[in-house]
């Protein structure tokens, strides 16, 4: 009988038929070299059965007569039916205690090979096979230790000599499998690991002993088969996580992960996940379970609060062999998260304000509150809302800075005279849901509105009419006027006009009435597009007034008030052949009033010239009809408008000796003026410079010739006229004008005691207390100085100058006269009264 653990593999090779392999442990793979990958098979031997799948399975034990057993396999490829024999061998292993045809019924190295084709089937040359091999890795030994036997059909009828390469045979790791070269017989050296390599391909030859080859190389696979030798290793340690506080039973927590370096899909790396610890155990000791398969930690109680306990740590085990095998063990710290579950209270319940009326954005309130979630997270942080007592849309609310406050505001203009009293109801919540039922937080607000003087206001703010520009003086225009929303005030508005930048408007200020003062123009300056716009304002009496403004826009319709133009001055013209020229017309009015023009020219004009209009009725064509001297002649014209209103307009005309249309005016006269003019204004320029050098040399040498001067350098006199030159040194450069408040009290005591006055001393005036009238204290005083014969000299009178004391230089009164002025006169100084009795007394007194 075949065992069932058996690997066959059959490979047949038809001539003008597809490839059919055979690869099986009772399993069998079918290939006829396309993409196709299932096929319909038969088999006569009620022994065998082969599934669509390729699956051999064995109906019941099989007995081998005479070594061998044979049934046929049939398919369908390529529209053909393909039957074929397949002969089933069981050799004996080679040992000492077994013949080489010896049969058994517990042989562990089975041979599975074809007969030879008949009739048109032709078999490929190579006739031996060799089963994958399953090796089990960390075999203990002892080594070398058999694997598989590799045979060739033809060792009956020569001697064969077997031989391995590859990996693991004469390449790295080299010598790791062997193979008996006359035996066949396969050998591994040493363990195996699966982690490390777990599949090596060799290529099998045979060699028959002085034939050459006797078969084609064959692959040889050896797969390496896992051992549960790897424990599951978690892939960090250790595991983070977060759980809100208001999770419910079931929910998701996290998940944990290990990984086993055995067979994937095999037991030995079928990992599960137990909890074996929670610290702590509070409010229960199982607050998580861990699904023992995908290794996610669920909530399993309730009573999860941040505030009380906010981090769990669970030791995790992970076992492979679905639990039963080798074991690790790692953690997982669990981070209670905050939920929102406590509301945000209003710290004071109601509010009672005074906002005035009229003002956008203005502080009405702000609202402090309390939360007793996580400070700075989103539930903790809070929103507010107007949810009633609003319906306008008056007010605005916002969250402060500190996520903890509402600040509501006035997003439009409050009226007084509409309603002076709001009753706000407002609410505050969480940036995030509750996360359980919890009651809302309210607050009122009463917001008290103040009265304020309101502007008057004009209606419409912006008014338009319609008038001709030509309106007498003292016409009533319109009457614009404000009213003052503050009813209650019984206020009078008065009126005045601002930005009349032509002047040509008055309005009654009691009434509004605005009357023409100038007459207007619609094609001033100041008109734009027709319109002339000024601002009126209302001014109402209250004690701090209010003014209101409104735009009047007077659209002014033109009438027929300018007449045409000719816009050229002057024009040059030939003699002969003289060509005609275009003059062009301008008329300030609208197009109404302006062209087509006419022309007539006027008085002796009309026997040297021809005028007449262009084509548009908008220039005039004039034309030379006589020859004419050399010169300038004025010509005029009288020119018309559409409606008949006409203005007479001179052109200079220059006359030209010349022809056609190349006008040259040459002046023959003035050319020759001109330049006789030239050279006789360069000489009488160079002769007047001439005169010019000689008077200033002659005056200089009569200069010279004068040896003493009008009066002396050191003459006392020279002094006066540095009197601004006061030198007063380092100390005097910051200046305290509270000096000069000080009035004569601060004088320098430098009076002169031994003279006896000859009039009565003046009286100053005392310091006054408003500063405005410094001026005029200093005035009166320097007055009552000049007339003060017991007045110090000028050199030392500091009252209205005083700039301080200290000064490095020293004081004039103590400078010596020169006296080379003795030939001077000095008497003279008594005549010029009070101010000059010191020099007097000093130069005036003789030798002494």
């Amino acid at each position: 009988s075949l065992m069932a653990h058996m690997r066959i593999m059959v490979v047949i090779f038809l001539k003008g038929y597809p490839l059919i392999t055979f690869l099986f442990d009772l399993a069998v793979v079918f290939d006829d070299c396309t993409s196709r990958t299932s096929f319909f098979f038969h088999s006569k031997d009620s022994r065998f059965k082969v599934d669509g799948d390729g699956t051999v399975k064995l109906k019941r034990g099989v007995t081998l007569h005479n070594g061998h057993n044979e049934f046929y396999v049939s398919t369908q490829s390529m529209g053909k039916k393909i039957t074929v024999p397949v002969r089933v061998l069981h050799e004996a292993r080679h040992g000492p205690h077994h013949n080489h045809h010896e049969m058994t019924t517990h042989l562990s190295l089975p041979v599975l090979n074809f007969p030879k084709s008949s009739g048109g089937l032709k078999r490929r040359k190579r006739d031996w096979v060799i089963p994958p091999i399953n090796f089990p890795e960390n075999e203990r030994g002892p080594f070398p230790k058999i694997m598989v036997q590799i045979r060739s059909n033809n060792d009956k009828e020569v001697k064969i000599q077997y031989s391995i390469n590859g990996t693991g045979a004469d390449k790295p790791p080299v010598g790791l499998f062997t193979v008996d070269k006359n035996s066949g017989i396969l050998y591994v050296t040493q363990p195996l690991d699966r982690e490390k390599k777990d599949k090596y391909i060799l290529l099998a030859h045979a060699v028959a002993v002085g034939a050459g080859i006797a078969e084609d190389p064959m692959e040889v696979i050896v797969k390496v088969i896992d051992m549960n030798d790897n424990k599951p290793v978690f892939t960090q340690n250790p595991f983070t996580g977060t759980v809100p506080e208001a999770s419910k039973l079931g929910d998701e927590v996290m998940q944990v992960t290990a990984t086993d370096a055995d067979e994937e899909g095999s037991a030995n790396s079928d990992v599960r996940y137990t909890i074996i610890s929670q610290e702590p155990q509070l409010p229960s000791s199982n607050m998580f379970i861990i699904n023992p398969v995908t290794g996610i930690i669920l909530v399993n109680s309730p009573g999860l609060d941040r505030e009380k306990i906010l981090k769990y740590t669970l030791e995790i085990q992970a076992a492979d062999m679905e639990g039963s095998g080798l074991t690790s063990f790692g953690k997982a710290i669990i981070t209670v998260t905050d939920s929102n579950d406590n509301a945000p209270q209003f710290v004071t319940p109601s509010y009672t304000v005074s906002v005035p009326e009229n003002e956008v954005d203005a502080l009405v309130v702000k609202m402090p509150v309390t939360d007793g979630d996580e400070p700075h997270s989103s539930a903790w942080a809070t929103t507010f809302k107007i949810v009633d007592g609003d319906p306008e849309g008056l007010f605005s609310v916002s969250t402060g800075p500190s996520k903890l406050e509402g600040i509501i505001m006035t997003a439009k203009p409050l009226d007084f005279e509409k309603n002076n009293k709001y009753t706000l109801l407002v609410t505050v919540a969480n940036e995030v849901p509750f996360a359980v039922p919890l009651p809302t937080s309210t607050a009122t607000v009463i917001v008290n509105v103040e009265d304020v003087n309101e502007a008057p206001v004009f209606s419409p703010v912006k008014k338009i009419i319609r008038k001709p520009e030509d309106l007498p003086v003292d016409s009533d225009l319109v009457m614009y006027t404000a009213t003052d929303p503050d009813t209650a005030r019984n206020q009078k508005v008065t009126y005045k006009i601002r930005n009349d930048l032509a002047g040509w408007l008055s309005i009654n200020k009691d009434t509004g009435l605005i009357k023409v003062k100038t007459l207007m123009d619609r094609e001033s300056t100041f008109v734009q597009d027709n319109k002339y716009s000024v601002v009126v304002l209302g001014t109402d009496n209250d004690e701090i007034p209010a003014t209101g403004t409104g735009t009047l826009i007077i659209e002014l319709e033109d009438v027929n008030d300018h007449p045409p133009t000719i816009e050229e001055r002057m024009i040059k013209v030939c003699n002969k052949e003289s060509s005609p020229q275009l003059l062009s017309i301008t008329d300030k009015d609208g197009a109404g009033f302006a062209a087509p023009y006419t022309v007539q020219l006027q008085g002796s004009s009309l026997s040297n010239w021809t005028a007449r209009m262009n084509d548009t009725g908008t220039g005039i064509i004039l034309t030379l009809k006589t020859m004419l001297d050399s010169g300038d002649y004025t010509v005029v014209l009288r020119v018309s408008d559409n409606q008949g209103l006409d203005q007479e307009s001179t052109i200079l005309a220059s006359v030209c000796d010349c022809k056609g249309a190349d006008v040259q005016c040459t002046d023959k006269a003035v050319a020759g003026f001109g330049l006789s003019s030239i050279l006789g204004i360069l000489g009488a320029v160079l002769l007047l410079l001439l005169l010019s050098l000689l008077l200033l040399m002659f005056l200089r040498k009569r200069g010279g010739e004068k040896e003493e001067p009008l009066l002396q350098e050191d003459d006392v006199r020279d002094n006066i006229y540095y009197y601004n030159e006061e030198g007063g040194g380092e100390d005097d450069q910051d200046f305290n004008l509270s000096v000069l408040h000080r009035g004569l009290d601060n004088r320098p005591d430098v009076f002169r005691n031994d003279i006896a006055p000859t009039m009565a001393r003046p009286e100053y005036r005392p310091r006054p207390a408003n500063p405005a009238d410094i001026g005029n204290f200093i005035d009166d005083n320097l007055k009552a100085a000049d007339n003060d014969p017991t007045a110090p000299p000028y050199d030392s009178l500091l009252v209205f100058d005083y700039e301080g004391g200290g000064s490095e230089a020293g004081s004039l009164s103590s400078l010596n006269s020169s006296s080379s002025g003795d030939d001077q006169d000095y008497d003279l100084l008594q005549q010029w009264g009070p101010c000059f009795k010191k020099l007097s007394d000093m130069y005036g007194g003789g030798e002494d």
